[in-house]
């Protein structure tokens, strides 16, 4: 799973295939329901009743050990067999944990049932010098016909609010020869489309041998796609290769316009470098520049956005050659980053429309995120357990912005037909407002406290307060 939103899916998955929705409803000739991915990486809590065992980290390694393990154990009764998987480091058992809860309702830990099982898990981090390629191509994937190809895997640049980045460190990068050549020969026997995948693709230590490479005659035919790139690594020869393989437009995240936020999330970025990067995509030959931008972020102000759409008005200004378009989306806090303390600010709704009002008229595309879509991403990317029978209720009542309030009403007062499908007391909901919008102490008991990630709370700390103090020096 890789979208928070994707979660009332599951649900209709387990029901198409007859499979009981609720794991402790599950008998022993039910299959094992398994899941990993990036969001239940993160925090797995709010979909824990629904999951039999869920795979923390890289598949690489852990994948092929858990299947290797479920079949010398297929005689065993169901209950023996989440135990021993439960002694897999990077193989979490939802069930053979138990959260804890104050009277007031605030969770105060989450325990394993027995003595036997570990009190935490930790996320398997894969270490070799592949990654990983498409192995299915098919027109109806979300990139239709496009064989991806991992170039890079977190990213090196350590942006406060970046998951993409925190939660799967550390950079790893795949072999030229052993890895990215293999992978792109494979891919052309079946399509004439090849994506570069990562979060910053182009800080691949070898990403101009890569374009090199990729210049060959032989590859006259290939149309290729490329994922953001890092604004100080575009270059005229990316660009030129880009064009000449079918390339129209390159994509730079910069996050905020304003370059004191810049430092407060730690994006090591300059104007100079932004203005430097439309400037090689024009001469390049490429038609567009995308950018991506955000707006509620901790700390940010109007002047904040102002900035970001005066940054926008003069690009074009200065690249007449190139249209630009800049999609934007709303701050929801992540696990195990250092915002994962900050809430959602409702002022992002007017932030998003501040830039609609300066950026359309100027003929720049903007291409928002729902505000009302970023609320929900924070209610399961900042929930526990209790907020299962809501998502539960939502498959039901339609996956709808009202749906979703109108079953997290329902719950708080009890009246959710689905709490009863939880085994153990839950604690009261806390409200909507504290998940989604408040600030959380940072000696609060996080849903994820016992999953491991890559970088120690202590240090996710101070990375939070690095960021807090950043933004009193620059005021």
């Amino acid at each position: 799973m890789s979208w928070e939103l994707d979660s009332p899916v599951l649900l209709d998955l387990l029901e198409q295939q007859k499979i009981p929705l609720w794991s402790n409803e599950r008998k022993e000739n039910d299959p094992l329901v398994f899941g990993g991915g990036p969001v239940l990486t993160a925090n797995p809590e709010p979909l824990a009743p629904f999951f039999d065992v869920i795979l923390l980290g890289d598949g690489e390694d852990l994948l092929p050990t858990f299947i290797d393990l479920v079949n010398k154990i297929k005689p065993l009764p169901r209950s023996e067999k989440l135990q021993a998987l439960a002694q897999v480091p990077g193989i979490y058992i939802p069930k053979l944990y138990v959260p804890e809860y104050t009277p007031e309702g605030a969770l105060k830990d989450i325990k394993p049932i027995h003595s036997n099982i570990p009190t935490s898990i930790a996320k398997q981090t894969w270490k070799g010098n592949t990654l990983s390629h498409s192995t299915v191509i098919t027109p109806e994937s979300a990139w239709p016909e496009i064989h991806m190809v991992e170039v890079v895997r977190s990213c090196p640049e350590l942006c406060r609010f970046c998951m993409a980045s925190y939660l799967t460190l550390p950079f790893r990068s795949s072999s030229l020869e052993d890895g990215l050549i293999p992978a792109v020969e494979k891919g052309v026997t079946a399509t004439n489309r090849i994506g570069l995948l990562g979060a910053s693709v182009s800080q691949h230590p070898q990403f101009n041998e890569l374009l090199t490479w990729l210049s060959q005659d032989r590859f006259n035919e290939i149309r290729l796609s490329i994922s953001s790139v890092r604004a100080s690594t575009v270059s005229s020869k990316m660009t030129k290769v880009l064009k000449s393989r079918g390339c129209k437009s390159i994509t730079i995240a910069i996050e905020s316009g304003s370059e004191r936020m810049r430092k407060i999330i730690n994006k090591k970025l300059c104007e100079e470098e932004i203005f430097a990067a439309a400037n090689y995509a024009s001469e390049g030959g490429l038609k567009r520049l995308k950018l991506y931008g955000m707006v509620g972020l901790p700390t940010e102000e109007d002047d904040d956005v102002e900035a970001t759409a005066e940054l926008l008005l003069r690009l074009k200004e200065k690249t007449r050659s190139l249209r630009f378009s800049l999609g934007v989306s709303t701050f929801v806090p992540k696990a195990h980053t250092p915002f994962q303390w900050h809430g959602i600010q409702p002022v992002a709704q007017k932030r998003l429309k501040i830039l609609a009002k300066r950026l359309r008229p100027k003929g720049i595309e903007l291409r928002p995120e729902s505000y009302g879509w970023s609320i929900i991403q924070g209610l399961i990317s900042r929930s526990d357990r209790r907020l299962a029978p809501v998502i539960a209720a939502v498959r039901v009542e339609q996956n709808t912005l009202g749906g979703w309030k109108k079953a997290y009403k329902a719950t708080v007062e009890g009246a959710n037909p689905y709490l009863r499908n939880i085994p153990t007391p839950m604690g009261n909901l806390p409200s909507w407002e504290e998940v989604i919008h408040e600030q959380w102490s940072t000696s609060r008991i996080l849903p994820w406290t016992h999953l491991e990630g890559p970088i120690k709370p202590e240090k996710l700390i101070e990375h939070h307060y690095q960021a807090l103090n950043q933004n009193l020096e620059l005021n």
